[in-house]
């Protein structure tokens, strides 16, 4: 297949790629990594979402030639939502301003997505790790491993924020959550989707020097933990009903027991509050069951509703043929 011209993709509006940089006080590096992306994707609009900065952030970024736009409401998947529902293009590149992901490694995320057919393309990060905090390092591999147990094996660096994404990806994803969570909730939707993923590995860089780090490793850690746990109980509902369910039963026998036990050695059945109790969990135990089968029915409902929206956009080969001209 001949290598697409990137150059003229990209300089169409409509037809063409969008780079996505949400930003919060990045003064130190926004110019930088407009410029590199400008030069890396070029003719590519280049649009730098501000989220309330009180540096000068959006003014470096609108002299450096992006389209700036500005989200009020803190936070990174706040701004993700906004950007995915304002922007208008086939294919979406998204990165941090914060100039640790190379912007040179644009093109062959792209291409990736065009050659292969995909939906998203994540840029794996190749880095140094021991020059990171220990928190940071074994939250994305905790994090990462629990997501591939429960939703499948096609994610090796899911919180990485360097994204190549499909039109028919971006819009249909239906981005609820506010914060940093946004690359978990990325990465869950196109495996629950079982859309077409890749993954190119892409250097990453230490920040610019005075530029700090937004993400806390135990407030964040611990809301995307919470994340996971929601998207298990929304996306596998029979699995996370009948794990409680499970729990329960386990619990109402050991309660039971010794009530059985004194029964078989003295024929009289003992009147504890144990024995209410016990046959209270049973109880809930089945209702648990109960309401994880028909939630299980009303998730497949949402995921084929989620499904037709999908596939109500271009794909991405599709897209591209009247911009190739091929």
């Amino acid at each position: 297949m001949a290598e697409p011209d990137l150059a003229q993709l990209a300089a169409t509006s409509r037809s063409g790629v969008a780079v996505l940089i949400p930003c919060f006080n990045e003064e130190a590096s926004i110019e930088k990594v407009v410029s590199d992306f400008r030069a890396a994707l070029p003719g590519a609009d280049v649009y730098v979402y501000d989220n309330n900065s009180t540096d000068h952030t959006a003014e470096l970024a609108r002299a450096a030639g992006a389209i700036v736009k500005t989200e009020t409401r803190q936070g990174k998947g706040n701004v993700v939502r906004r950007m995915f529902a304002d922007v208008d293009a086939e294919i979406y590149v998204m990165a941090d301003g914060d100039d640790t992901y190379d912007a040179a490694c644009a093109g062959a995320l792209v291409r990736k997505l065009i050659e292969d057919q995909l939906d998203m393309v994540t840029g794996t990060r190749v880095t140094d790790w021991d020059s990171y905090r220990p928190g940071h390092r074994f939250g994305n591999v905790l994090l990462t491993t629990i997501v591939r147990v429960v939703f499948g094996p096609h994610a090796t660096d899911m919180l990485s924020g360097y994204r190549v994404f499909s039109r028919r990806f971006v819009k249909s994803f239906p981005l609820l959550s506010g914060g940093f969570e946004i690359e978990t909730e990325l990465t869950v939707h196109a495996l629950e989707m079982r859309m077409p993923l890749g993954e190119v590995k892409t250097q990453y860089k230490d920040r610019s020097e005075g530029s700090f780090s937004k993400l806390s490793t135990f407030k964040d850690g611990f809301k995307i933990l919470g994340l996971i746990g929601r998207l298990v109980k929304e996306e596998r509902p029979l699995q996370f009903f009948s794990g409680i369910a499970g729990l329960l039963f386990l619990l109402a026998i050991g309660i039971a027991t010794p009530i059985v036990l004194t029964y078989y050695e003295t024929g009289l059945v003992p009147r504890f509050p144990t024995a209410i109790l016990a046959t209270g969990l049973v109880v809930v135990s089945f209702l648990s069951l109960a309401c994880g089968l028909i939630l299980d029915t009303v998730t497949r409902g949402r995921r084929e509703a989620k499904r037709i929206a999908y596939l109500g956009q271009k794909a991405p080969a599709a897209a591209l043929l009247g911009v190739l001209g091929s």
